[in-house]
């Protein structure tokens, strides 16, 4: 708002100043000629101050748009980048379309930055052309011949500029393009980055991640060049306007039909039109703001579930998955799936690499939306129940959590309801953690940064998270994988103390576990092939192959 009453001031001083110029100049002749009677020096006072306060007005309102439209772009980049991260977060860890992490990176800086041009482009824009326009009327009203002049040769210009402003739109599109394309294989480079020193292929990696450079560079001088022709086109036009506008005003004024001051209005109204191909830079301004703004579009474009309003009873913590389906890349990884978790008992879920085990302990505590289906807590759809409550409600657990905080005490009480330091330590305890946390410098107070955690600890600190909420389904996906067998037994021993009574369902490929499971769901081919005990499957070669990996005797 501040931004356009400034401009839209600095416009009208604008168009206000070649008139109070050409009073000015011709009061200033008319007393000068008849200074030998004594009159004509109080009414060029009179122009002199109207001058002085066009000028005034003029100034102050160029000084505050200065400070107006960077800030203004600043706020509507902030903006942006808000509501993006907001939906981005809101969708998810198992959006149906995943944006790679560095090309979402490029879009949340350089195409955010790009977009919140857009505001501040259009107020230039629509202010330029309005004031080229409100100054071609006034060369008209001052004698037709002037606009003549002016129509004759500017609309020349506006084809080029319409012409490179197409261009620079397909430009921008391509350079934010490809810079997200540099930005993701970085990303992943530097995930992997032991992985490639290891393996000695740094410089192959080098070239992989720098591979879409040339076409970067290709958008970025069609970027140049497209500014470069309506610089150069502009460069030439104006001052041939000028001469045409010029000539046609010296011929009135040798006709008599203007005078001195109003040629001198006439030079500053056909600069203010000419001003219109001054809002070239700002079309061009709104061309890259178009491009940030369709990548920015594609992102809030993604599908986020309904927030539900129904608080969740209490109940034992029953979950049934009724014809669920869950599609990824085109293929369906979850069929029509049907699964009770009964109150209180301890369910895991096996099956081979890629057979969706991930997805359906993701999908049974509301951390993933079937396309189709139903998953349903103690008689509540997921979908319709409060997240905070859910979130309560339903405690995971993961192969490789993330740890969030400051502190390792941070970590541990990072939760939708708050967890007292207590309860976190006991939690840590049942996790098999508290010892290697106690031999930390500073025990629960270290910084996770100077914290050197193997996986396993981290999977302790992660299955303490967990722990630590009074959740009603608690939900282990693969967070044992990294504990050896001991570690694994004493936790689960514990575990079974502290939340046995507590609905659970494991995600494993570890015997141990699923023999101590109440029942195993033998995931296969997107469905529940059996379930039951692991004693009993334990007979099927093809269920023993999935913890062995031998092959299956015909």
């Amino acid at each position: 708002m501040a931004l356009a009453l400034s401009v839209a001031a600095g416009s009208l001083a604008s168009l206000l100043l070649p008139a109070a110029v050409s009073r000015s100049v011709d009061q200033a002749l008319s007393s000068g000629s008849g200074s030998g009677s004594g009159s004509g020096g109080g009414g060029g006072g009179g122009g002199v101050l109207q001058l002085a306060v066009v000028v005034g007005v003029l100034t102050a309102a160029e000084a505050a748009a200065q400070y107006a439209g960077p800030r203004a772009t600043a706020e509507a980049t902030a903006r942006l980048r808000s509501t993006v991260l907001r939906r981005v977060l809101a969708a998810g860890p198992y959006p149906a379309h995943r944006t790679a992490v560095g090309d979402l990176v490029a879009r949340l800086t350089a195409g955010a930055a790009e977009a919140g041009l857009a505001g501040q482009a259009i107020i230039y824009t629509v202010a330029q052309l309005g004031m080229a326009a409100a100054a071609v009327v006034a060369l008209g009203l001052l004698a037709p011949e002037l606009a003549a002049a002016f129509l004759l040769t500017a609309p020349a210009g506006w084809l080029l500029l319409r012409r490179h402003v197409r261009r620079t739109v397909q430009r921008g599109t391509g350079y934010q393009r490809a810079q997200a394309d540099v930005a993701a294989r970085l990303m992943d480079a530097l995930a992997g980055s032991r992985t490639i020193a290891a393996a000695g292929t740094v410089e192959q990696e080098i070239e992989r991640v720098l591979r879409p450079v040339p076409e970067l560079s290709r958008h970025g001088y069609g970027l140049w060049d497209s500014q470069r022709r309506v610089a150069f086109s502009t460069g030439l036009l104006a001052p041939a306007t000028q001469i045409a506008v010029l000539a046609a005003a010296g011929h009135c004024l040798s006709r008599g039909t203007v005078s001195t001051g109003e040629l001198v209005a006439a030079l500053g109204y056909t600069a203010l039109a000419l001003g219109g191909f001054g809002a070239a830079q700002s079309l061009l301004d709104l061309a890259r703001a178009r491009a940030g703004q369709a990548r920015i579009a594609q992102v809030l474009d993604t599908r986020v579930a309904p927030v539900g309003l129904r608080a969740l009873p209490a109940g034992p913590g029953r979950v049934e998955l009724r014809g669920i389906t869950v599609r990824r890349q085109g293929r369906v990884v979850l069929d029509r799936l049907d699964l009770v978790l009964p109150a209180g008992t301890l369910t895991a879920v096996v099956g081979a690499s890629g057979a969706g085990t991930s997805l359906l302990a993701a999908a049974a505590g509301g951390l993933l939306t079937p396309e189709q289906g139903l998953v349903v807590i103690d008689g509540v759809p997921i979908e319709e129940v409060r997240p905070t409550d859910l979130r309560t409600a339903v405690s995971y657990a993961f192969t490789d959590p993330a740890l969030t905080g400051t502190t390792i005490l941070d970590a541990l009480t990072a939760a939708a309801q708050p967890i007292s330091p207590a309860r976190a330590r006991r939690a840590a305890r049942t996790a098999q953690a508290d010892a290697f946390i106690r031999r930390l410098p500073a025990g629960y107070d270290t910084p996770l940064a100077d914290a050197p955690l193997s996986g396993g600890q981290r999977q302790r600190l992660g299955l303490a998270r967990a722990l630590a909420p009074d959740c009603r389904l608690l939900v282990l996906d693969d967070a044992t994988s990294s504990l050896d067998t001991a570690t694994e037994a004493r936790l689960l021993a514990a575990m079974n103390v502290s939340h046995g009574g507590r609905t659970r369902l494991v995600v494993t490929r570890r015997t141990s576990l699923a023999a101590q499971a109440d029942a195993v769901a033998w995931l296969e081919d997107g469905r529940i092939r059996a379930l039951a005990p692991h004693q009993r499957l334990w007979r099927i070669p093809a269920y023993r192959r999935i913890f062995t990996g031998t092959p299956t005797e015909p």
